[in-house]
Parts: structure tokens; sequence; C-alpha cells
């Protein structure tokens, strides 16, 4: 992975993990989904504002894991988040968990930017230029 636009840290409490004692396997999109959160943020969209401002808000339209690791208690992960391209309505987006040095599991997510009713909505221009900016990728359209 080339240089994240975006680091998040979390560490793995007794809630994020099974019988074996290893983070359970749906918890790795709920770091995922933090750290894109916390990215959003940090470009000044808070989701909940952002979605009663302009009635548009995000949804993952797909995903792929490849888990390579097991993460486990009171480990401390680093979610790297990269967009690979930003489109019209939607971006596609890699993220590596890792420990340490240790990759633990990789995304590939895209995400839609949606209306009020669920359909596909362009992105803002002030979004794209910021995300742009942040991520040092092209925009297709």
């Amino acid at each position: 992975m080339s240089e994240p636009s975006h680091r998040f840290a979390i560490r793995v409490y007794y809630e994020d993990t099974d019988a074996a004692g290893m983070v359970y396997h749906s918890n790795y999109l709920k770091f995922a989904e933090r750290a894109r959160t916390e990215w959003l943020r940090d470009l000044g969209v808070q989701q909940d504002a952002w979605r009663k401002d302009t009635g548009l808000g995000f949804a993952v339209t797909r995903c792929e894991i490849d888990y390579r690791r097991p993460a486990r208690l009171d480990d401390v992960l680093d979610v790297a988040t990269r967009i690979l391209e930003i489109g019209g309505a939607s971006l596609v987006a890699e993220q590596v968990i890792r420990r340490e040095t240790d990759e633990v599991a990789r995304l590939k997510l895209v995400v839609a930017c949606i209306d009020g009713s669920g359909r596909p909505a362009r992105l803002p221009k002030n979004l794209r230029t910021a995300m742009t900016a942040a991520t040092a990728v092209g925009v297709n359209d």
C-alpha cells in the first residue's frame, strides 16, 4: 500500500473477540467504518450534520476482505485508509489493518454517495475537492 491518506488507531476489546479470543470476522468491518468516519471528520464532514444539511449520506456497495492474521484481545491496530479512485457519485477505498508490522486484514470497498431515498447522488464539488487534495488521486466523472 502506498502512503495512506488517513490513519486511525483502535484497541481490541473483549467484546470484539470470539470464543477463541480472536477478533470476530465482522468486527473488522466496524474497525474500517470507524476509520472512514474519522477520515471524513478530518475533512470537515460530520456525517449526521452533513446528512441534515445536504440530504446526502454514504453507503458501502461492495466490500472485499482478505483476512491475513488474527487480531487478539488488547492488540492495538492501525487502520490505514487510502482512496484509490473518486468518481462522480462514488469512491473506491483500500483499508489495511495492521498490528505493528503484521498485516491483519485488507479491505477494498466501493462507497456510494446517496440521497435520502437511497439513490446515487453526485458528491458535492467541495467534498470532491477536499477528498482529492487529501488523497492525491485523480477524479473520474
